[in-house]
């Protein structure tokens, strides 16, 4: 299964890799060089549509849970201030996305979106300290029966051109379906209460829909 957020890269990149194998062997006499861009070809294809894959992840909405949002690494469990939206001091847990994780962003909890708001800015590597205030961004809160307000974060990486955010405020919104698309490497930001019970360790691999952030059961 593939995101939508793919469906034209992934036309023009099939396209085009069934064009130039096809029309290499007639174009190109040397064996060697007509191989190589063919296989070149089907290996950046093969990229396309691994990037663009969406794993089937539903699950049952549990709202003394939040999940990861996004597949990746925890990069930052730290106390910062949160300067958009709380304006205050928050404990926050960073997971960045290689352009080899699965890139689709999924509510992390059940609740009503209370703020979403998006920022141009820079491309910084996402794992960069400033990457947070800097860099392109969406910023949404979403207000959950137990957990309150929690606040999660898009950045867009180096690579990262175009960050897509499907929450508006307002809307009612479930645990695990889709958030949003960050596509070519990124990170994702979470800001909680200080003193929550973090489940999760740094350098470990999270996976969106299934590893558990903090729990209340």
């Amino acid at each position: 299964m593939f995101h939508k957020e793919g469906g034209k890269i992934i036309l023009i990149a099939t396209t085009v890799t069934v064009i130039i194998t096809l029309f290499a062997p007639k174009l190109i006499s040397i064996l060697w060089l007509e191989k190589t861009i063919q296989i070149t070809a089907l290996a950046f294809l093969i990229l396309i549509l691994q990037f663009f894959r969406n794993p089937n992840r539903r699950i049952e909405a549990n709202d003394k849970v939040v999940l990861a949002p996004v597949d990746g690494k925890v990069v930052v469990i730290e106390e910062v201030f949160e300067d958009e939206y709380f304006k205050d001091k928050r404990l926050q847990v960073s997971i960045f996305m290689s352009p080899i994780n699965v890139h689709v962003t999924r509510y992390a909890i059940s609740g009503k979106v209370k703020y979403s708001k998006y920022h141009p800015g820079k491309y910084l590597v996402a794992w960069h300290p400033k990457a947070s205030t800097e860099n392109e961004r969406t910023t949404v809160v979403i207000e959950n029966r137990v957990f309150g307000e929690i606040l999660y974060r898009q950045i867009a990486g180096a690579l990262a051109r175009r960050i897509v955010n499907y929450a508006e405020e307002g809307m009612q919104v479930r645990q695990g379906d889709d958030a949003g698309f960050i596509k070519f490497g990124s990170r994702v930001d979470m800001f909680f209460p200080l003193g929550t019970k973090i489940e999760v360790k740094l350098q470990q691999n999270a996976v969106g829909n299934q590893t558990v952030i903090t729990s209340k059961e």
